[in-house]
């Protein structure tokens, strides 16, 4: 079906959320006269001697980064989680009152020494590199009886909540499984306990045979605007066989992945000619113990940006109280993701 049935405001459901969300294609046509934000602009410093991520520089507490020439891995200086946390005291608190135990480790990952870096301006072999490295930490942090859930993910510029600009992710480990996978666990499984299949499988089948919504892809990965996207250009990398984590992954995949992230980003970059801010993450199996055959391994981005690289997509109003909305179609999104050339542009 053409983007023009979908020209009057509706409303699309998310099978992975149980969730609608309100899609409204006129108000593209209303006047912004709302907040406009700075350019997330290219840097040209390949070393900052006050990054605290950088080669050789100071971190918090005095810790000493080394002179790394490719992935650097360490534990967050001021980690949202601590493996030795102790339980809440509870007793005697109203039922409505309730908290729990949550033990976890945080780390952080550098891709590379260059400060002046991107996923998009960097070479597949080092973004392979990176691949590796989230392989390894996937498999070592959740051997640990104590983790159920690894989340890898990265926040990408300023408008982000980046509070450095240096080419790094983040990895939380968690002795709970978070909301996000958890309610995606509930989802698929009752998927597959209804039609016999996976949900992600079945989707990634009728997004091929649909083709509007594929923005790039490669023999292993495709990487769509989802039917039921809410942020203006958000994607959804998905592997095309059946897998539920990287820890599976053979090398083909570790390759492939690399070059779906890059061609990914760099058409970001390309669309409105900035270094393109976004949230990523990949969400896999969970490490909770139990099997977990109806997981398949996506990622997901979530950029802000609406109309150019100043102007901002917010989640404010209906969107908090009532429902996400959005004004562009994933159709349009992914036909202008798709028209821009998978080759960086020349930073200016």
């Amino acid at each position: 079906m053409s983007d023009t049935a979908y020209q009057f405001p509706h409303r699309r459901y998310n099978p992975l959320r149980q969730q609608w969300v309100l899609i409204s294609p006129h108000r593209t046509q209303r006047p912004w006269q709302g907040e406009v934000n700075p350019s997330s602009g290219f840097s040209d410093v390949h070393y900052d001697p006050t990054c605290y991520l950088c080669p050789c520089n100071e971190r918090a507490g005095g810790h000493l980064n080394p002179n790394y020439e490719n992935v650097f891995i360490f534990d967050n200086d001021y980690a949202a989680l601590l493996p030795d946390s102790p339980a809440p005291q509870t007793s005697g608190m109203p039922e409505l009152l309730r908290a729990e135990q949550e033990r976890g480790r945080c780390r952080v990952l550098c891709f590379h020494p260059d400060h002046s870096l991107t996923v998009a301006l960097m070479e597949e072999q080092d973004i392979l590199g990176v691949v590796n490295a989230w392989v390894e930490q996937y498999k070592e942090l959740s051997a640990n009886p104590e983790i159920r859930h690894v989340q890898i993910f990265e926040n990408r510029g300023a408008m982000m909540g980046a509070s450095n600009p240096h080419p790094h992710c983040q990895i939380w480990a968690t002795e709970h499984v978070p909301d996000e996978p958890a309610l995606e666990t509930e989802s698929q499984k009752a998927y597959k306990a209804e039609h016999g299949s996976c949900l992600l499988c079945d989707y990634l089948k009728t997004e091929t045979d649909a083709k509007t919504r594929i923005v790039c892809e490669n023999d292993e990965f495709l990487a769509v605007v989802p039917w039921w996207a809410v942020w203006p250009f958000e994607t959804l990398v998905l592997a095309k066989k059946h897998v539920g984590s990287m820890a599976e992954f053979s090398d083909a995949q570790r390759a492939a992945l690399a070059n779906i992230l890059k061609q990914t980003t760099t058409r970001y970059d390309n669309l409105f000619e900035t270094s393109f801010p976004y949230t990523m993450g990949f969400h896999q199996t969970p490490c909770d113990g139990e099997e977990h055959g109806e997981w398949h391994f996506h990622a997901h981005y979530y950029p802000p940006l609406l109309r150019s690289a100043t102007v901002r997509k917010f989640m404010v109003g209906f969107e908090m109280l009532g429902m996400p909305q959005r004004d562009i179609t994933p159709e349009s999104a992914a036909d202008r993701l798709r028209s821009v050339a998978a080759v960086h542009f020349t930073k200016k």
